[in-house]
């Protein structure tokens, strides 16, 4: 009876709880965001899109997804909150309806040559209580599994408390077994240091011996160095006896004092493994990573033969294979062998290590090992590892946010990506995307188009609705999603070629492949089938190539778009000519800079565990410079005004008239080629979107003196009316004389090359041989493999 009642009640009215069925954004002004006010149905997916830098990681990740998470962490208490990173409230005039945020954005997994893809995910840690539980021989606890655990031994005197003022000395020896190899300290790889690299030994240290960057003889560096009293500053290096050598290359810190102040001392080669080799390489300043590619050579460990792990470790194994074996598997490899484990004692172990290894398997990265550096994933890769935590978790009403989950799959497996996101939604999630791609454009239940255009011309909502609704509703995004590139008619014939022999970096299985050189030459192939490992890998030094990968750009908020492609500096030299005066005050970061707030522009107030403060600077007005310098003014602007011109308006200003400055109109030009003609000069970097920063990248290679560019995946963040001019400027590069490869997975780019090679058939072991060569065309007319289908699906066929 009670049961029928409550039946009734149910179906009578709705439940005040149910009315809260949408998330409400009203007023958002988060960077170029002009009061967008939107309603974002919950439990459904929505797809955000239009062209790059239009407003749409703004909206999701910087007003949505960056309330929920600081409205989570004030929850805690006081204490807890100043352990957390502190999180400004956006610029948003209200905000209902909000659910706990999971951002899974395309950061790459921590920059630290330590990390790797089963320290990232845990699936070590667990693997390293499975062997200190199973292994035989027994050698401790999970430590000793452990390569980032070092084995300590130590003996010496204790003092024994025994009650009332009673002590006695013992002798003590004490041990701990860690996993660490003694030798490579865990890296995996040796060092050793081409010296004519670090210093030309003709001259002294006063004549500028050291050729280390920063390490000149005017900085604090070259002082200490000088200073030292270990050896003659104006003796050549050449003629130093052993002992001083010794003491220039390896001495250990040494307190010693320098023009009266107490400082420490540290031979060249131990201070560049601290600086600069203790850093992931593809994380340093371009000129800092051609230093360290000039002057170190990594080479395995021959103690533990890259595996980073101690003779103990690896002596312990589980049915015949060892942690670092296990390790080493190709993960969907690994699945099958501890599935195999039947041991009720570790049973919930063995259940969770095994879901974890699965979902690897399920979302696409089956082919990539526990081993693999984890700072040698591509954006996508990295994105798809962090879902991994969430795949089998049980929390619904949740808010996933994705950035660009496409970005790095073959059209094969975007079809996986897209039946991920779909089970989120079912499972009772709000799944949020900011998308470029049409194929998960096409699987929205809601979309919102923001534009019109990119920078200060985007920032509105231009459509609200179905797919059907945006096909039909003429903006941009709307005209441009049933875009198809056609084959070309004619392909450009090679001038030469680059021959790769036997490469077998990674999975490539002993490949020879001839690459066409003075064409646009496409690499292709399912995610993990050694496209990259082809040709980051396998190309021969001193081809002449120039490589533009994914990294991202890092950069403080002082840094801008004039100061990370060089452009500054011809701009500082014009405003000195103009005004006789030194280039020097013409850098915020230098003598021109505002003294109140050091050339930032703004002041910022910590408040402990709540969020800062940023208040613009009273002083300079946010112009970031002393008054004195806006007096001085080239072309009638002054370093401000010029600083806070869009690219296009400053190639006008810098390309004719008393402006004039081939220079730097030759960095504008680059800019405005790649698209980026709305970007503001000073605009900080660290507000730029991913695709913005990758072709912030291509522009400054650009001007690189090679003969080959290598470029990974350029479409990354790209939106589908971008793509057109992408393509033009590839045709212009090669029409320019160079050579152009490109890995990609975009299907207009494949329509337009002179020549694929496609890699495959699988990922992993199950890829690395080249199943096709030749034109786009006999791709399609073979349907020989999945992206010849997939091609000739998009050209229509």
């Amino acid at each position: 009876m009670s049961k029928a009642t409550r039946t009734d009640d149910r179906s009578s009215t709705p439940h005040a709880a149910d009315s809260h069925d949408m998330i409400r954004v009203q007023g958002a002004r988060e960077n170029n965001l002009k009061d967008v006010s939107v309603e974002i149905p919950k439990r459904r997916l929505t797809v955000f899109t239009g062209v790059s830098g239009s407003g749409k990681s703004s909206l999701v990740f910087g007003t949505i997804a960056a309330e929920s998470q600081r409205m989570i962490n004030e929850t805690y208490s006081a204490f807890v909150q100043g352990f957390m990173p502190t999180l400004s409230r956006p610029e948003v005039d209200l905000l209902e309806g909000l659910t706990t945020a999971i951002i899974v954005d395309q950061e790459r997994l921590g920059a630290n040559p330590r990390s790797t893809v089963g320290t990232a995910t845990d699936a070590n840690a667990m693997l390293r209580i499975l062997f200190s539980r199973l292994g035989q021989p027994y050698i401790g606890s999970a430590n000793a599994f452990s390569f980032n655990v070092p084995s300590v031994k130590a003996s010496g005197a204790i003092t024994v408390e025994r009650g009332e003022g009673k002590t006695k000395t013992e002798k003590a020896t004490f041990t701990r077994l860690g996993g660490m190899c003694s030798r490579c300290e865990g890296m995996g790889s040796v060092t050793d240091f081409d010296l004519s690299a670090l210093y030309d030994d003709s001259l002294s240290l006063n004549e500028g011996a050291i050729t280390i960057p920063g390490y000149s003889m005017e900085g604090w560096y070259g002082r200490i160095f000088r200073g030292s009293g270990f050896f003659d500053p104006d003796k050549p290096i050449r003629k130093y006896t052993k002992k001083e050598l010794q003491d220039l290359l390896y001495r250990e810190p040494t307190k010693v004092k320098v023009e009266g102040i107490n400082v420490t001392y540290e031979g060249l080669i131990p201070k560049i493994q601290k600086s600069f080799l203790a850093k992931d390489v593809d994380a340093m300043q371009p000129h800092i990573r051609a230093f360290v590619e000039r002057a170190v050579t990594f080479t395995t460990c021959p103690e533990c033969e890259g595996t980073r792990l101690s003779k103990e470790a690896r002596s312990s194994k589980i049915k015949g294979i060892n942690i670092a074996d296990a390790c080493a598997m190709q993960i969907s490899d690994l699945a099958e062998w501890v599935r195999g484990l039947d041991e009720p004692s570790v049973a919930p172990l063995l259940t969770t290590l095994q879901h974890t290894l699965d979902s690897f398997v399920g979302i696409g990265l089956g082919y990539l090992s526990l081993a693999r550096p984890s700072g040698t994933l591509s954006g996508g890769e990295a994105q798809r590892t962090k879902l991994i935590r969430h795949l089998g978790s049980a929390l619904t009403d949740v808010t996933y946010v994705f950035d660009e989950p496409t970005i790095g799959l073959h059209p094969h497996d975007i079809q996986r990506m897209n039946d991920l996101l779909l089970r989120l939604r079912d499972k009772g999630n709000t799944v949020l995307v900011v998308e470029h791609k049409p194929e998960t454009i096409a699987i929205a239940d809601h979309v919102v188009d923001l534009g019109p255009g990119a920078g200060t011309g985007g920032g509105t909502v231009c459509f609200e609705g179905t797919v059907e609704g945006l096909r039909a509703s003429g903006t941009l995004t709307g005209r441009h999603l049933d875009d198809r590139a056609t084959l070309k008619e004619t392909v450009r014939r090679p001038t030469g070629a680059l021959e790769i022999r036997g490469a077998t970096a990674n999975n490539l299985q002993s490949v020879d492949v001839d690459i066409p050189l003075g064409v646009l030459v496409v690499l292709t192939g399912v995610a993990g089938s050694g496209k990259s490992s082809l040709v980051h890998g396998s190309i021969p030094a001193g081809a002449g190539v120039v490589s533009i990968d994914q990294g991202a750009i890092r950069g403080s908020r002082r840094s801008n778009p004039a100061t990370y492609t060089g452009l500054l500096d011809p701009i500082r030299k014009a405003f000195a000519k103009a005004n006789g005066v030194k280039p020097a005050l013409f850098s915020a970061n230098s003598e021109g800079a505002c003294p109140t707030c050091n050339g930032a522009g703004v002041i910022y107030t910590d408040l402990g565990m709540m969020a800062g403060v940023a208040s613009t600077c009273e002083d300079c007005e946010g112009k970031r410079f002393q008054a004195a310098v806006l007096e001085y003014h080239l072309g009638g602007r002054n370093i401000s005004e010029v600083l806070a011109m869009s690219v296009t308006e400053a190639e006008e200003f810098f390309g004719a008239g008393e402006a004039r400055t081939p220079a730097a109109h030759a960095i504008l030009t680059r800019l405005a080629d790649v698209g980026l003609g709305y970007l503001s000069l000073g605009q900080p970097l660290t507000t730029l979107s991913g695709g913005e920063r990758q072709r912030l990248k291509l522009a400054t290679h650009m001007a690189e003196k090679g003969g080959v560019y290598v470029l990974d995946e350029p479409t990354t963040g790209l939106h589908l009316a971008d793509v057109e001019h992408l393509l033009a400027l590839l045709d212009r590069l090669v029409d320019a004389g160079k050579s152009v490869i490109v890995i990609e997975h975009h299907q207009a780019v494949m329509a337009h090359a002179d020549w694929i090679i496609d890699l495959g058939p699988g990922a992993g072991h199950d890829g690395g041989r080249i199943v096709f060569e030749g034109t786009p065309a006999d791709l399609v007319t073979a349907r020989s493999t999945l992206t010849g289908e997939h091609l000739a699906d998009y050209v229509r066929a």
